[in-house]
């Protein structure tokens, strides 16, 4: 039986693929204010057929699915209607009720007013909201609601006086108020691109950052100063992905531009190292033009040369999206630049750097223009090459340029460094013959050079031209110059004559008033500056007497105080210093204690502490750290009223502080104060600190701890010196407790009575004071001129034994053992060295007097006379082992020695 045929099977109809209504989509996108450009289209049209694809994939998908799974669909979009129509019961109910918080204890009052507000029918009909309601409504936000509108769109007064109709889902009208408000919220405040607050705002403007409106969206950024702002929003903008490709040249440019108005050219040249690593952000003439401007403003020369050598190289190899061929952006700089390098050379007085620039414009064919000669004359004024000012002005006049208000300003600055004062006026004539019109800075350069020698009167013709001027300052600020430019030429006379002669034209304003304080109390007329202080004073309480221009009345300052303070100190006046103090205190001014910490020093040694104290406390408040001379002043009074403990406070606290003083500052801090500090003062200081947890680790507490041992220690020297007596006298010497058998002095000549204090402490912190059977060593007395370098080699093992002992807290009356000291030297070669440098330690303190020949001859003449009655070394050393068999003291070579 023949099989059968298969049927054929004929492959089913393709079915035709989704294609959207590209029509509607342009008619929706022109709406939206989108220009529907090909490549938006072509996007567009793949999401559709992709969300069409998946949409039927999802139908096809539930028809496939077995009658348990339809069941279980069908429950779940049962249950979400029953859902929806429960959550409508529940609303409805709670209107009624009139009890919305039941079961919702989360939520705050606040909520609650607003939601009662918005659910009110009562007050309008239809859509139309009365527009009495919507200020209510913003005066309630104002007063109580401010969180709700914390994070959302603040707008402006005049927006509710305008009939506009408010629709919720388009807040703003148009794209430049979209602008508007978004720079009016970001210049509020301080946020940068990963602020989650700064997304949301740039989120909610609805804007597509498009390069126009980038544009003005830094324009307006710009305009307000908020250049961290500006910088935030380019970042985020061409952060994302669908910006990667958009960035725009112009966009940073203006960026540039932004931050050079700014004044910041470091972040000017981060952003302009970006634009090199891009060819589609590659720098054009622009771009160099405007940083080189900001380079050039606040002097930073050697980038501008680097700037204008990257001008003329080509770009990097591994430039990002590089897609031209035979692209040369190479270019060249242009007089704009070269300005720019001249501008530079002001401030660093870099005058070798104007030839320069000359050189390259001959080079590069350019001729230079009036900027160029006057950046010249000013790069050389500030240096100090007045000739070479004259020249260049010459050499702008052969130009043909012309010669403008500026560039005379900087002649007649020349002539007035130079004291040629006729030829400034001169200057200035021939700028009025050629008709140059004069700025009000050209006139008053002149009126100062005028008043600094000594000729006001004059000054005050010039003056008068000056009012004439439609762009000028203020004439407080003209006749305040004046008056400080008559103080540094020291004309007193004449300060006082224009603040008089200014009350005739203009009211004078505080800083007229600092600048006559300042004449005041640098000339002893404390009496004339009583009385104008007095006067603003009286003006700022009653209103009565002085006027600023704008008729409010005067408000002194914190220079008005200073000044005044500065006047009553130099004056000894410290009543009415205290007066000045208070007054400053109560307006809320702040001393500035860089300046002025001498003046409260001065105070409290005239007896007003209480104001030091004050100021010490408003720092600290102010989370400030005071000046040295608070603490160290601060710690004389302490010390001055025997309060050790607050002596230690601060001592403690200066431990700490930011700033250390020396050795030499406290010793000449103590002595400069002998007047009002005793040396017994000094003793109980140092044994409060001591005593106390003071910070000895410390390098101010350290250098202070050897400052009190030296100033202690050289009184008792020169108490025992001035006490001490020769003669007949017997004189009982017992240096060594134990041992004072082994030896008794009874008649000595030339032998002074402090021979029991010969040795002194050579621990610094053991007790200042030592007793009569102390034993110490004062190795610095040892004269090592008169020593061999063996000697001395010798003498820093016996201090390094000596400070072994001092190491383990010995008591300092504690007898020392020498045995092994003395078995080892007095059976070597040292024993006869070792007889010399005792006999030099007992005679070292004979007198403070004496120079290194008497010391010599001294203990030549102890050494070899057998007739002294004067212990020799061998006896000391017999008793120093005597003493060892009772205490039992090794120091650490002889601890080896005998583990030997």
């Amino acid at each position: 039986m023949e099989a059968q045929p298969a049927p054929l099977q004929l492959p089913a109809p393709a079915q035709a693929q989704f294609e959207p209504n590209m029509e509607k989509i342009k008619q929706k996108l022109l709406k939206h204010g989108v220009f529907p450009t090909p490549k938006i289209l072509r996007s567009i049209r793949k999401k559709e057929i992709q969300k069409h694809n998946r949409k039927q994939a999802k139908i096809q998908s539930q028809a496939q699915l077995s009658p348990s799974q339809q069941q279980a669909l069908a429950e779940e979009q049962h249950f979400q209607t029953l859902k929806r129509e429960f959550k409508m019961f529940r609303r409805a109910v709670a209107a009624k009720s009139g009890d919305p918080l039941v079961g919702k204890p989360w939520e705050r009052i606040e909520r609650l007013k607003f939601r009662q507000l918005a659910s009110e029918s009562k007050e309008f009909a239809g859509d139309n909201l009365k527009r009495e309601n919507l200020r209510e409504l913003k005066e309630m936000f104002e007063k109580d609601l401010n969180w709700v509108l914390d994070d959302d769109v603040q707008l402006g007064s005049d927006y509710f006086a305008k009939n506009v109709e408010w629709h919720p889902e388009k807040r703003w009208r148009s794209e430049a108020e979209a602008i508007r408000v978004l720079v009016d919220r970001l210049s509020e405040r301080e946020m940068t691109a990963k602020n989650w607050k700064f997304v949301r705002i740039m989120n909610q403007s609805g804007l597509m950052f498009t390069e126009g409106q980038m544009l003005k969206l830094l324009k307006g950024l710009g305009d307000k100063g908020s250049w961290r702002q500006a910088m935030s929003v380019l970042d985020w903008v061409y952060g994302l992905k669908d910006k990667r490709d958009l960035k725009s040249r112009f966009v940073y440019t203006k960026l540039l531009a932004i931050l050079g108005k700014a004044g910041r050219p470091h972040e000017a040249l981060r952003i302009f190292n970006l634009m090199l690593e891009d060819c589609n952000l590659y720098p054009d003439i622009a771009a160099y033009h405007s940083v080189a401007v900001t380079l050039g403003q606040v002097g930073l020369l050697k980038e501008l040369v680097k700037l204008i050598e990257r001008m003329r190289q080509k770009p990097s190899k591994r430039i990002k999206n590089m897609c031209r061929k035979n692209w040369d952006p190479v270019l060249e700089p242009d007089l704009v630049v070269y300005n720019a390098v001249l501008n530079a050379c002001v401030p660093s007085h870099q005058w070798k750097g104007v030839f320069w620039v000359f050189k390259q414009l001959r080079k590069s064919g350019l001729k230079p223009s009036a900027a160029t000669y006057g950046l010249a004359m000013e790069v050389m004024l500030q240096s100090g090459k007045y000739d070479l000012v004259h020249e260049f002005f010459r050499k702008m006049a052969k130009s043909g340029e012309a010669i403008g208000a500026l560039t005379y300003k900087v002649l007649v600055r020349a002539f007035w460094e130079e004291g040629k004062i006729n030829e400034a006026v001169a200057a200035v004539r021939n700028m009025e013959q050629r008709g140059v019109v004069g700025t009000a800075s050209v006139y008053y350069e002149l009126a100062c050079c005028l008043c600094n020698n000594g000729r006001w009167q004059d000054a005050m013709l010039v003056v008068e031209k000056i009012k004439s001027l439609r762009h000028s300052k203020p004439l407080e600020i003209t006749f305040t110059g004046l008056i400080i430019s008559s103080m540094d030429g020291g004309h007193i006379d004449d300060c006082i004559s224009i603040f008089q002669h200014m009350k005739d034209h203009c009211e004078p304003n505080i800083g007229t008033v600092n600048a006559m304080l300042k004449v005041y109390s640098r000339n002893d007329m404390f009496s004339k500056a009583k009385e104008l202080f007095e006067e603003t004073t009286r003006a700022n309480s009653s209103g009565y007497t002085f006027l600023s221009g704008d008729g409010t009345p005067l408000k002194p300052d914190e220079y008005t105080y200073s000044s005044m303070l500065e006047a009553s100190a130099t004056a000894h006046q410290w009543e009415y210093f205290e007066y000045v103090y208070k007054g400053m205190a109560l307006s809320g001014c702040q001393l500035d204690q860089t300046k002025h910490a001498w003046l409260l020093v001065e105070a409290s040694r005239a007896g007003k502490c209480h104001l030091l104290e004050h100021a010490f406390d408003s720092l600290l408040e102010a989370g400030e750290i005071p000046h040295p001379l608070f603490f160290t002043e601060m710690l004389i009074q302490a010390i001055v009223q025997s309060n050790y403990e607050k002596a230690v406070a601060l001592i403690n606290a200066m431990a700490y502080a930011p700033f250390h003083i020396t050795e030499r500052q406290w010793t000449e801090l103590f002595e400069s104060n002998e007047d009002r500090i005793s040396r017994d003062k000094l003793e109980k200081l140092l044994n409060a600190l001591c005593n106390c947890n003071a910070a000895s680790s410390e390098i101010t507490v350290s250098n202070l701890s050897r400052a009190l041992h030296a100033l202690c220690r050289s009184e008792k020297e020169r108490d025992l010196s001035s006490s001490a007596h020769f003669g007949s006298q017997a004189i009982d010497i017992s240096p060594l407790h134990g041992i004072h058998e082994a030896f008794d002095v009874k008649e000595t000549e030339n032998v002074p009575s402090s021979a029991s204090m010969m040795f002194e402490n050579a621990d610094l912190g053991a007790d200042p004071l030592p007793q009569k059977t102390d034993v110490a060593v004062d190795i610095d007395s040892i004269n090592h001129s008169s020593l061999s370098r063996q000697a001395d080699a010798d003498t820093e093992m016996f201090s390094k034994a000596l400070s072994y002992i001092h190491s383990n807290d010995r008591p300092s009356n504690l007898c020392i053992d020498m045995e092994g000291l003395a078995d080892d030297w007095a059976s070597s070669e040292h024993s006869d060295y070792l007889d010399k440098e005792l006999a030099a330690l007992y005679l070292s303190k004979q007198s403070q007097d004496n120079d290194v020949v008497g010391l010599q001859k001294s203990m030549n003449r102890v050494v070899g006379s057998q007739r002294s009655e004067l212990p020799s070394a061998s006896e000391i050393l017999e008793a120093w082992k005597e003493s060892r068999e009772k205490d039992g003291i090794f120091f650490p070579f002889e601890h080896g020695k005998k583990s030997l």
